[in-house]
């Protein structure tokens, strides 16, 4: 397998397919970072890259083997106060208010594998066939406290999967920060690719070159954000989608998180990776153990598309639920912006029977159906039917629904609760508020304290009682505002810096307790959109809704982005209608298809009033989706380079067989130039040996000439007619098959 240990050279190999990670225990106990890049043959011992020297004005800690310096040395798992002063991956309060530690190596164990972690959501190996899992042991003996560096090795998909676990043997202890893994590089000269925006428009791409100093990209929000995102690339400057080396990093979390990377005044890069240590404290009496979230990592020299496809088959086999992450996602239609909450059953069903007869396969009815909410001000927390709206309950119809042959899914906010509720009159002590403080509502809700084992048995117990009576398909599980005034009432003074990790311990609990027992329901994340896209979320809701924002325009942005670090079945992508009702914009609903296939399909409009050649339209986009379905959410996706793919006025993506028997593409443009040069859409992914017809033509063609000389596209806008048709936020799809 992937792990080799040089016990006399006390030395630590790990092997994927095509790289090689290595680190050894330094002469101080602590362990130090040799190389991360592409698979160097195994060996005794690497005094090359061991290889160091005195600097001058550097503090020298002498031991028993000799003198070194901590700041010149690149480690594995840094502590802070013994002559590095970069930023460490830990820092520890002993009962004397000191805050040095002195972990030294004691050993090592190996397993085949990968175990589940209990309460926070990871990666798995449940066959124990594709993985190997070492942890290699430390100790501070003065306050006996025990440090276990966790590594698995996922050899097919070269990727490393890493974490800690802190246990304390002594006197009561408090963690400043608890960080989930670190890299230190040997020199600078990489880019960082971060994904970053806001409410409706998430996860845009930006390139800079790294500096002196740190740069990082963080939330304190307790989610992950829409501003940020824990995915993060460091690539060489050269590099791009089909060449050059690169790492990736992302984090199995969704609270407040860090991606920190610092270099130093040796031009030398650290990333730390990990929850953010501001608003983060833990206390560990004797027996107590803290286990940290998973960091993933990988690596490629062969582009970021590589990288990208790594990711995406890793998720596939070893984070996802098996039970839905090969399966074909349903095309749902969603009632939000059809009717917003102003519905009732007899106005829902002709949207119902509508979907039906285009061969829909889901509906899903959105915010509104519970309580008596008829805006946004009230029944956040009581989950239990609105009968002025539904005189037969949601039971009755969701049978109707499912006599029409469709699936049924409902929309939920489980960890918000509006003053206007029963659940605030019988437990208003369960909102999240600071004694004495003003507290700030968002949308009109606030949040419900999930610290507490009761407020999780109460969802557990509603949200159940519902997906009983309406044998329900999915969930669409939202999350409209990120919380205020943190505060726990349950939790003593010495504790409230707990409560933001605590919280997101509470939501996964809640998730786990409600997918382990309806294992075939199938849960979306929301959090207004894409404010909670992580892979915290997607270990238990195997998709998440990308955006709030639908425009076709601003999709493409959000996904392109978006596609770096996740895949198209990772995310929801819907058409809506025209003018859109974030931008304004008017875009075809030939584009917005085209730019909603690369996803898990569905509508979000008011079939009922659509004029018949839209319904027609519709009825074919369906027909079509199915077909192709199995490319667009399994098949092997590329961001197409092309030559004016820096502009942003042009994005091109294809989703490829397995077999390179087949596939789909799309060019999409912007906004029309005039007088352009010759257009050239140029394909990747296919066999060169292979002859392939492109949208069933009958020319033939190499899979080595589509991917090398192109393929012609025509003018946007044709000039031969009268009457010139609107030619901007054009999409062009092409259909590859073997021939």
């Amino acid at each position: 397998m992937g792990i080799h240990v040089n016990e006399e050279q006390q030395l630590f190999h790990l092997q994927t397919a095509k790289t090689s990670y290595i680190f050894k225990i330094l002469e101080n106990g602590q362990a130090g970072q040799l190389y991360y890049g592409p698979k160097i043959p195994v060996k005794k011992d690497y005094q090359n890259l061991a290889s160091r020297e005195e600097h001058d004005c550097t503090n020298t800690l002498t031991v028993d083997q000799g003198d070194f310096q901590l700041e010149l040395i690149k480690q594995e798992y840094a502590g802070l106060g013994k002559g590095d002063y970069r930023y460490p991956a830990y820092q520890i309060t002993y009962p004397n208010g000191s805050r040095i530690s002195e972990f030294a190596y004691t050993g090592y164990k190996l397993a085949k594998g990968k175990k589940r972690l209990g309460d926070l959501p990871s990666t798995f190996d449940d066959r124990g066939d594709d993985a190997q899992t070492l942890t290699v042991r430390f100790k501070d003996e003065l306050a006996n406290v025990r440090l276990d560096l966790h590594y698995t090795v996922f050899e097919k998909e070269d990727v490393i999967v890493r974490s800690a676990t802190f246990t304390n043997h002594g006197e009561p202890i408090t963690l400043n920060r608890a960080l989930s893994a670190q890299l230190d590089l040997p020199d600078s000269d990489y880019d960082l690719l971060q994904f970053s925006g806001t409410w409706a428009r998430e996860r845009h791409l930006i390139r800079t070159h790294l500096r002196s100093g740190v740069q990082s990209i963080s939330s304190l929000r307790d989610a992950s954000s829409h501003q940020q995102n824990p995915f993060f690339i460091l690539a060489r400057p050269h590099t791009d989608n089909n060449q050059g080396a690169a790492f990736g990093f992302n984090f199995i979390y969704s609270g407040n998180f860090l991606d920190s990377v610092e270099v130093d005044q040796f031009d030398t890069t650290r990333v730390l990776v990990g929850i953010n240590p501001d608003e983060f404290g833990w206390r560990l009496d004797n027996g107590d153990s803290f286990q940290t979230p998973e960091a993933v990592m990988t690596y490629t020299d062969q582009g970021l598309n590589q990288l990208s496809q790594q990711l995406g088959s890793f998720y596939a086999d070893h984070l996802i639920n098996p039970h839905f992450a090969h399966e074909e996602r349903p095309i749902l239609i969603n009632n939000w912006e059809a009717t917003f909450m102003d519905f009732n059953e007899a106005k829902l069903m002709p949207i119902v029977k509508k979907a039906h007869e285009l061969g829909i396969e889901m509906f899903v009815l959105d915010d509104g159906w519970f309580g008596h909410r008829d805006n946004d001000r009230s029944s956040l927390g009581d989950w239990f039917v609105d009968q002025k709206k539904f005189t037969n309950g949601i039971s009755g119809f969701a049978k109707k629904v499912h006599e029409q042959g469709l699936k049924f899914g409902l929309w939920f906010e489980p960890e918000m609760i509006s003053i206007d509720s029963k659940l605030y009159e019988k437990h208003p002590d369960w909102m999240i508020s600071t004694p004495g403080r003003q507290s700030t509502p968002a949308r009109n809700q606030y949040v419900l304290d999930m610290t507490r084992p009761e407020v999780v048995d109460y969802l557990v117990d509603h949200i159940s009682a519902i997906i009983k009576q309406t044998k329900l398909d999915y969930i669409k599980w939202d999350m409209n505002r990120n919380i205020t005034e943190m505060y726990g009432s349950k939790l003593g003074a010495d504790r409230q810096l707990e409560f933001a990790h605590r919280y997101i311990l509470g939501v996964y609990q809640l998730y786990s307790r409600l997918t382990n027992a309806f294992p075939k329901v199938l849960f979306e994340s929301c959090a207004s959109g894409g404010g909670r896209f992580d892979l915290g979320m997607m270990y238990y809701a195997p998709q998440a809704w990308c955006s709030d924002d639908t425009d076709a325009v601003e999709r493409i942005k959000i996904q392109d982005g978006t596609s770096y670090g996740y895949t198209p079945s990772m995310w929801g992508a819907h058409v809506s209608a025209v003018p859109n009702d974030q931008v304004g914009r008017l875009t075809s609903i030939e584009t917005r298809a085209a730019v909603a296939y690369f996803g898990d399909f569905g509508y979000e409009l008011d079939i009922t009033k659509l004029p018949a050649d839209q319904l027609a339209t519709i009825k074919k986009q369906v027909a079509f989706y199915k077909q192709y379905r199995h490319l667009f959410q399994q098949g092997t996706f590329y961001r197409l380079e092309n030559p004016d793919t820096a502009s942003q006025n042009v994005y091109g993506w294809q989703v490829v067989s397995a077999d390179k028997t087949e596939a789909v593409a799309a060019r999409f443009q912007i906004l029309n130039g005039a007088n352009p040069a010759y257009i050239r859409f140029y394909f990747q992914g296919l066999d060169p040996d292979k002859t392939y017809t492109v949208n069933g033509g009958k020319e033939k063609f190499s899979g080595a000439e589509l991917m090398h000389v192109g393929y012609f596209v025509p003018r946007i806008m044709d000039r031969t007619k009268p009457e010139k048709d609107p030619s901007d936020f054009s999409a062009h799809l092409f259909v590859v098959k073997e021939a």
